[in-house]
């Protein structure tokens, strides 16, 4: 199957998805509500839906293979007018995998935080294209609170959430004013760490053109990029106060209801991976009727007490022991990631078993830091399975 044929059946299966959720809001205020009628439209949807982000996620992948895989004759190099930081950079990438010593440019040589040498500093502008890839696969970066920093070690003032006393009523005109209670506040210190990987690559790429080696290493950097900074926010994430494990539906309320402070409810929400909501999907109430609702706005979203669950996939956000995780709060409040937006590159053709394979080594490195700010604007709970609601009929004693 050609781009071209993924990509229609894409867009067909979108409008596959669109149509069964138009039968399913008719089916849902049909006067004659047919249950079994209901329950088929609402699982073929959903099947519907894995194949429509299935295709849609073999699509990108096809795209960025077209890309690397184009023939030759296609591959036209940029003119002189053409020339821009980008190029310059790659053209500094080719000489660096090269060996070139000489090599002394502004993108070029640079010094991490340490003084160590960082190698090839990735330009801003490449960052930035980096960046948009970021957000394809499903980045947990963009629900929480995003700081680009300059220093590699810092520190931020935060006033925590906290309960607020009334003003001391004077009756005796003689009194003696106290002094208010006064916010709380906590300092957050940030200190910027390096994350760092390796990947090998063929003498081949480097005889490409700077669109297809711009391409590649920001595919590559990109999920790189994803899965570390993913997994720093989830260590952060999963320290924060626990919740009992839950096992009915009224222990999901519980946590909505109690878990964060009144003050940021209008902007939390619930957050579970493919499996969890898998499971919550499916509960049932006494009469037999799916207890998550949808936004009547967007239809593939599901609400609980008018809370949105936002889906990570399973591989960004892994069941712990067999218990599917459910957080719930402000993300953005809780959590800070401290950006040194400084990526570098560097690479040997020498170590690690390059020199005798012919090929050529590269390391990049990026700099953040994922920081608790505030641990009452989340809560962490877990679930393996949520039992159906029963009925409670009133027994007659007469």
């Amino acid at each position: 199957m050609n781009i071209n044929e993924l990509n229609n059946a894409w867009i067909e299966s979108g409008q596959k998805v669109a149509d069964l959720n138009m039968q399913i809001n008719a089916a849902l205020i049909d006067d004659n509500y047919d249950e079994e009628k209901f329950a088929n439209l609402k699982a073929q949807r959903d099947k519907e839906v894995t194949r429509r982000d299935n295709l849609k996620e073999q699509l990108d992948t096809a795209r960025a293979e077209e890309v690397y895989n184009m023939p030759d004759k296609d591959k036209k190099p940029l003119s002189d007018s053409e020339k821009n930081l980008k190029d310059k950079f790659v053209e500094n990438f080719v000489g660096m995998m090269n060996g070139n010593s000489k090599i002394v440019d502004m993108v070029t040589s640079s010094v991490d935080d340490n003084g160590d040498k960082a190698g090839l500093t990735i330009p801003s502008d490449v960052q930035t294209a980096i960046h948009q890839l970021v957000r394809q696969f499903n980045s947990l970066e963009q629900y929480v609170n995003r700081e680009a920093v300059s220093m590699p070690t810092g520190s931020r003032v935060y006033e925590k959430w906290t309960d607020v006393t009334p003003l001391a009523n004077l009756d005796d005109e003689t009194a003696e004013i106290g002094d208010n209670d006064d916010p709380k506040l906590t300092l957050i210190k940030f200190a910027i760490k390096r994350y760092a990987g390796i990947t090998t690559v063929t003498n081949t790429l480097l005889k490409d053109t700077a669109e297809n080696i711009l391409a590649w290493l920001s595919a590559w950097i990109a999920k790189k990029v994803v899965v570390t900074r993913n997994k720093a926010i989830i260590d952060v994430m999963s320290a924060v106060p626990k919740k009992p494990t839950i096992t009915d539906f009224d222990g999901v309320i519980d946590l909505v209801n109690t878990g964060v402070d009144p003050a940021i409810k209008t902007t939390s929400f619930l957050m579970t991976n493919t499996s969890g909501l898998n499971t919550l999907s499916k509960v049932k109430d006494a009469m037999g009727r799916y207890l998550l609702q949808h936004d009547p706005t967007q239809p593939d979203v599901y609400m609980i007490k008018g809370k949105r669950v936002i889906e990570i996939a399973d591989r960004w956000l892994p069941d712990n022991a067999g218990s599917h995780p459910l957080y719930y709060g402000d993300l953005k409040q809780a959590v800070t990631l401290f950006d040194r937006e400084n990526m570098s590159l560097l690479s040997t053709n020498i170590g690690d078993g390059a020199f005798k394979r012919d090929l050529t080594k590269v390391r990049v490195i990026d700099r953040f830091d994922v920081v608790a700010t505030d641990s009452e604007a989340w809560v962490a709970g877990s679930f393996k399975t949520i039992k159906d609601q029963e009925a409670k009929l009133a027994t007659n004693n007469a």
